[in-house]
């Protein structure tokens, strides 16, 4: 007698790394109805200001995939603007893996391109970065 395996559903998932400042985000992308979770909250929820929102959901308008996909994400690191870049880049990167014909139109906007901006370290015998000691007179 042989052993009949049921056929179980693959679940497509792509899986992307963004990061920005100090944020890092993991977004995992699947087909569905346009969800997105943001560390098991709601996008509106998660993030309050219109320009994050709009950052983070930028790459899927402008590959028009905005309700073909259900997003989910975990983020970490940072403050509210440099996680809203770090899931836009883990978003356009996951976007790729998920289908490869979308690159072009990501790169147009350089939404795979690395921010390198980072705060700049302190330097000894200075107060910050840069600025130094107050000058007294006497």
């Amino acid at each position: 007698m042989a052993a009949t395996k049921a056929a179980t559903p693959t679940v497509e998932e792509a899986l992307g790394t963004g990061r920005r400042k100090t944020s890092v985000a993991r977004v995992r992308i699947r087909a569905g109805s346009g969800k997105i979770q943001i560390n098991k909250r709601e996008l509106e929820e998660f993030f309050c200001v219109d320009q994050d929102r709009n950052t983070v959901v930028s790459p899927l308008e402008h590959c028009e995939v905005r309700g073909d996909v259900d997003i989910t994400i975990r983020v970490h690191g940072g403050g509210t603007t440099g996680q809203a870049g770090a899931c836009m880049q883990g978003i356009a990167r996951a976007l790729l893996k998920h289908d490869s014909d979308l690159e072009e139109k990501l790169r147009e906007k350089s939404f795979l391109t690395r921010d390198a901006r980072m705060k700049e370290r302190k330097k000894p015998g200075l107060h910050g970065a840069r600025r130094g000691t107050q000058f007294s007179k006497r």
